[in-house]
């Protein structure tokens, strides 16, 4: 089985699209099949080659002639690779791909990672679109993706070969208690709102701390409205981590603040570390905790539910281990090789068995 993964690039700087994609790509290989991701680089690269994976170079710069270039070269790759299966995780890859599909034989799969963008409705064009969650399915659905296109396949990367092993991971020296999240650092994520909440929890629990892990684009106004707060000193902007399940280990709280969250894969994270965990109910949050069977779930963009929930959870000892508890309930079904299985059966869907091809493998 010949699958080619289109990716912008394969940064390892906490991109959730990227982490889900080559998780997926390192299990294809190593479950014999032959696989490369074309993309413009980035830090996942010697992990990827190490795994049996070929990286391909391909920059999709929005540039009218870096694209041109892109469809050019993506054509060669095509004829050299010869996919059976094209698998698109972004817009501009999926375009190019589908522009080729008209001239070379390979079946096209977008893959939809973000809920709130709604030019995803352009992963219609390939022959399945996978969602992340039953949510985002429902809402490709609803803005007209047919629903025979679509499949759910719930982001998975537990035993991947990209993240680090739990047991391998110092816990991190935080002052307690301790309420962590890791996100990254946009409104989408609820930062202000999760700001807002802990000035509520700081004045009823003197020693509590707030550490937010992650970087991006509006990082410095979350800095500046913090520095506001009269708890300032206790809001620890933490950057970004490569390994943060340092964080979640030593965390009494975690919590994800979520306006918008396709799924959650951090909530999968926290659940493996042992995590007690506060999150808003968004989009395809509460499938990511078993529709709050396994943490706390709370209306999105409402500090003072959020901070009702963090106190409640840090009051309550006995109640803090119950969650935790139940957090770990049924996360073996988050693996990567059971994710990896149900692709292939989408894959199965469009191509068939008997179509794989052997080809032998570029150098």
């Amino acid at each position: 089985m010949r699958v080619l993964h289109i990716l912008n690039d394969v940064s390892d700087r906490g991109n959730g699209i990227v982490n889900a994609a080559v998780g997926l790509a390192m299990e294809q290989a190593r479950q014999g099949y032959c696989v490369a991701v074309a993309s413009a680089g980035g830090g996942y690269q010697p992990l990827l080659l190490r795994a049996g994976v070929l990286h391909l170079p391909l920059d999709q710069s929005r540039r009218l002639l870096s694209i041109l270039r892109a469809a050019q070269l993506f054509h060669k790759q095509l004829l050299t690779f010869r996919p059976d299966v094209v698998h698109a995780h972004m817009r501009t890859g999926l375009v190019l791909a589908w522009f080729w599909r008209h001239f070379e034989k390979f079946a096209l799969v977008g893959h939809v990672h973000n809920v709130h963008d709604r030019e995803s409705m352009i992963m219609g064009l390939a022959d399945r679109v996978i969602a992340v969650s039953e949510s985002v399915g429902a809402t490709m659905a609803a803005h007209g993706i047919p629903r025979r296109k679509l499949r759910v396949v719930l982001n998975r990367t537990l035993n991947s070969a990209h993240r680090p092993r739990l047991e391998e991971v110092e816990p991190a020296l935080l002052a307690k208690p301790a309420i962590v999240t890791v996100c990254g650092m946009n409104r989408r994520k609820g930062v202000e709102e999760l700001l807002a909440a802990f000035d509520e929890v700081a004045g009823r629990f003197p020693g509590a701390h707030l550490y937010l892990v992650g970087d991006g684009p509006e990082r410095g106004e979350f800095e500046r409205l913090a520095r506001r707060s009269p708890h300032s000193g206790r809001i620890h902007f933490e950057g970004f981590r490569p390994a943060p399940q340092a964080y979640m280990l030593s965390a009494d709280v975690f919590v994800l603040a979520a306006r918008r969250e396709s799924f959650g894969l951090v909530l999968i994270e926290a659940r493996a570390a042992g995590c007690a965990i506060v999150a808003t109910d968004a989009d395809g949050i509460a499938e990511a905790l078993d529709h709050g069977r396994s943490g706390m779930l709370v209306p999105p963009r409402n500090p003072s539910a959020l901070a009702r929930a963090l106190c409640h959870m840090l009051e309550n000892d006995e109640e803090r281990t119950e969650w935790r508890r139940r957090g770990r309930l049924g996360i073996e079904k988050y693996s990567i090789e059971r994710m990896a299985d149900e692709v292939r059966e989408v894959y199965d869907e469009i191509v068939g068995q008997k179509r794989w091809r052997e080809v032998p493998g570029i150098a």
